[in-house]
């Protein structure tokens, strides 16, 4: 008689190998996690925080972001209200350089050490780098030290170099999804393309944000697909979004993720990656409410974005922060990041 071989703990494996070893799991490893039934997500949740604690220390990252150009964006990226080829609210619009000045001094009176100059654009042209250069200029002038970010889509290797000059330390371009499932999202441009933007990125010494948005039609098994070619890119922050269904677009139908699906999911990323910030992002509110964004900055989460996004209202930034107080994980001091 043949005798079964004996199931290992996922979550014994991810603390010797993730806890102990600072070594990330592998798609397979994360799949049983993400498969995880609900009476050990507080187990799961328990781990992703004591990784959080070891290989990053308890200090959480504070951001707040600004489109300076919004919509009428030519990419058919399903999620996005900002595409010009659907039928959402949102019109095209230009935000002037003192409105730019005003936000990155509020950002910075938040506490935040991160302010990141978003545009909706396949990518930047001369007018938007022209705009960008003189909005940190005149951000500079007014004696913020801020750190700066952008996100302006895909780039040419002369944009790089052009950014990196202009002091730019981090650049968000975000994968969105896995691999396979990126055709069902984004038609218009490939997964390739992006990730060509942030080979280019890293190449140049800048700062790679990469993340993406959870709750697109993806399977577990594409969720696990997804945090492993997170880990491979080794990101230095990676965003965790969470689809808020925007109307007009392709995905206005779509059910909002699950609060402990969406808890397992944020624990699976750091179990792969347990080094690079880990951000709260776009649809929290929605998906988590207070209760489940607590949950999550105990899960693994150590940075966070602070007052409204692109086109979406979020929490006030003083709640964020009451929270972060509450939970007493201290806001990561600008003279850490500089």
């Amino acid at each position: 008689m043949t005798t079964a071989p004996e199931t290992v703990d996922i979550l014994a494996v991810a603390r010797e190998q993730v806890l102990e070893r600072g070594v990330g799991l592998t798609e397979e490893q994360l799949v049983e996690v993400l498969r995880l039934d609900d009476d050990r997500l507080t187990d799961l949740l328990a781990l992703a925080h004591e990784v959080r604690m070891r290989w990053c220390g308890p200090e959480v990252e504070v951001e707040g972001i600004i489109s300076l150009k919004t919509g009428g964006c030519p990419e058919d990226c399903h999620f996005c209200s900002q595409s010009g080829r659907f039928p959402t609210p949102v019109r095209s619009a230009w935000l002037d350089i003192p409105g730019l000045v005003k936000a990155a001094r509020q950002t910075a009176e938040t506490g935040a050490t991160e302010f990141c100059i978003v545009a909706a654009v396949r990518g930047p042209d001369k007018r938007l780098l022209s705009q960008v250069r003189e909005g940190i200029k005149a951000i500079r002038e007014d004696g913020n030290d801020i750190q700066i970010a952008c996100s302006l889509g895909m780039l040419t290797q002369e944009q790089v170099d052009e950014l990196v000059e202009m002091g730019v330390h981090r650049y968000n371009h975000n994968l969105e999804t896995a691999r396979s499932h990126f055709a069902n999202v984004v038609t218009t441009h490939t997964w390739e393309e992006r990730w060509e933007t942030l080979r280019m990125i890293r190449e140049a010494g800048m700062e790679v944000c990469c993340g993406g948005i959870i709750g697109m039609g993806e399977s577990v098994e594409q969720r696990a697909e997804f945090a492993a070619q997170l880990a491979e890119l080794n990101p230095d922050e990676c965003t965790m979004n969470f689809l808020i269904p925007q109307p007009g677009t392709p995905y206005e139908g779509y059910e909002i993720v699950e609060g402990k699906d969406a808890l397992r999911t944020v624990a699976a990323f750091r179990l792969a990656m347990p080094r690079p910030l880990l951000r709260f992002s776009g649809g929290r509110e929605l998906t988590f409410g207070d209760l489940g964004t607590k949950q999550g900055m105990l899960g693994g989460i150590n940075a966070i974005i602070v007052g409204n996004y692109l086109t979406n209202l979020g929490r006030p930034a003083t709640a964020d922060l009451e929270m972060l107080d509450e939970l007493k994980m201290p806001v990561k001091a600008i003279s850490d990041v500089l």
